[in-house]
């Protein structure tokens, strides 16, 4: 039987190498949006981070979100990946 491959991507903050279920995934959508995509399949242009709470307010303080989507993140997204790593 063959073996599912498990898909692995990066956290932007800390480099680290994890499967794709232990990131959260922050997208910058075609219309200009920013959102969490929980589903993994929302279309644009996404950045993964780490489901960790840490992770997260770093991100928020060097602002590196807001270079790599190329677009000023709002706080309420910070918010709402906070929720879901508790």
């Amino acid at each position: 039987m063959k073996t599912k491959k498990i898909p692995m991507r990066s956290c932007v903050v800390t480099k680290e190498k994890l499967e794709k279920r232990d990131l959260l995934r922050i997208v910058r959508t075609p219309e200009k949006n920013v959102i969490v995509d929980v589903t993994g399949k929302a279309n644009g242009r996404g950045a993964y981070l780490k489901k960790d709470i840490e992770v997260i307010n770093k991100a928020e303080k060097t602002k590196i979100l807001d270079r790599i989507l190329e677009i000023e993140i709002p706080a309420s997204v910070y918010e709402e990946a906070r929720n879901i790593c508790k």
